[in-house]
């Protein structure tokens, strides 16, 4: 019996359970062999973004006409939380499709989109977004890089940091300020496109607490130029607006990480205290351990019938701002919560990196910062009161 087991949601077809077979057998036969290495090296290989792009993985919810397999965000979810269950650190292509493709679909011209999107399924264009700066976390209408209009072309200068799939990424979606006298109003989204870029550069593949496979990076833009048909929709400083509007989709994904981890999490530790022995019988024979246990259980179960509610709402198209940040808020904080207690039922061994539990601890403790702090989240849905 699953660690956590509720009725299947009514977006999940007959057609997606047969997906979710297939796509765990893609990551556990094509990419979870070479966890160690990526994890050694920091960075995932760039043939598994063509492994991928092969087998139809990235891009699965843009339209056909643009590369992509015409799916929703059902099949993202899926994506994601296969690739979780399978234990494939760091390919961030969860990024690459479920916020940076949609960018382009949503707010790039026609020719932006035929330009970009089909190459981004195949594995040809790996993508990444550039919001954060080294003094703007959450902020964002504080950003300081520039991109200034100078002919036909705009010139963007500035720096960014804790980029994902920064030092691989070879087409970029950079917040800038296009007015820099105007706050949000000033903020617009530029396409970057690296290959051959004069003036960029990728700095530090930056050490982490976790997330060892996943490549996070400085960002510096010298003197970038651009073509003005780069800027991403046919109008200046509407760069915030479209933030605002993709967030609850980006909150959402991190909600669906998030209980991905918490049920591998579980199912872990319930097989480890089952096999595990000590003062002659099995940890699980322990009141403690099954109280711990039921109690997560009990909420890891609520917190999935909310995520498969969530994500219903956003496939039909109606997932708000303040419901995405319950979504975010309330997960990784019960992630963060059964990664503790469940390191704890490892005892020692839940310490050693050897064992997935003490990856994901670390993996875990993030889920609470990027996408917006928790504290953000509070702050969106306190508006709501």
């Amino acid at each position: 019996m699953p660690a956590v087991q509720t009725a299947n949601p009514s977006w999940k077809t007959d057609d997606l359970e047969l997906f979710e077979t297939e796509v765990f057998k893609f990551f556990s036969r094509e990419l979870t062999p070479h966890v160690e290495k990526w994890r050694d090296q920091g960075k995932v290989d760039r043939w598994a973004w063509e492994k991928a792009g092969e087998a139809g993985l990235l891009c699965m919810s843009m339209p056909e006409e643009y590369g992509g397999a015409g799916g929703t965000f059902a099949h993202e979810q899926i994506f994601c939380e296969q690739q979780v269950k399978a234990g494939v650190e760091g390919f961030g292509a969860g990024l690459h499709n479920c916020i940076v493709a949609p960018y382009i679909l949503h707010y790039g011209t026609e020719e932006q989109k035929k330009r970009w999107l089909p190459k981004m399924a195949s594995g040809e264009l790996v993508g990444a977004i550039a919001m954060t700066e080294p003094g703007t976390g959450s902020d964002l209408q504080a950003v300081r890089t520039t991109a200034i209009k100078e002919g036909n072309q705009y010139v963007v200068n500035g720096q960014k940091t804790f980029i994902t799939n920064g030092q691989t990424a070879n087409i970029i979606i950079v917040v800038a300020k296009t007015d820099p006298s105007e706050g949000a109003k000033g903020v617009s989204l530029m396409v970057v496109e690296t290959d051959g870029a004069d003036g960029f550069e990728r700095g530090r593949n930056l050490k982490k607490l976790g997330n060892k496979a996943q490549d996070t990076s400085e960002l510096f833009f010298n003197d970038v130029k651009i073509p003005t048909e780069n800027l991403l929709g046919v109008e200046e400083g509407q760069g915030f607006f479209q933030l605002m509007q993709q967030l609850p989709q980006e909150r959402q994904q991190i909600a669906v990480l998030s209980i991905a981890s918490i049920e591998r999490a579980l199912e872990l530790t319930i097989d480890y205290v089952k096999e595990r022995q000590a003062f002659g019988k099995p940890v699980i024979a322990f009141q403690n351990t099954q109280f711990k246990l039921a109690e997560l259980k009990a909420k890891a179960t609520m917190a999935r019938v909310f995520v498969d509610y969530c994500t219903e709402q956003l496939i039909a198209g109606k997932l708000d701002a303040a419901t995405a940040s319950m979504s975010k808020l309330l997960l990784t904080e019960l992630e963060g919560e059964v990664m503790d207690e469940c390191l704890q039922l490892f005892g020692g061994y839940g310490y050693m990196d050897e064992y997935p539990i003490s990856r994901m601890y670390a993996d875990a403790r993030v889920q609470r910062i990027y996408g917006g702090t928790n504290e953000i989240m509070k702050l969106l849905i306190a508006r709501t009161l």
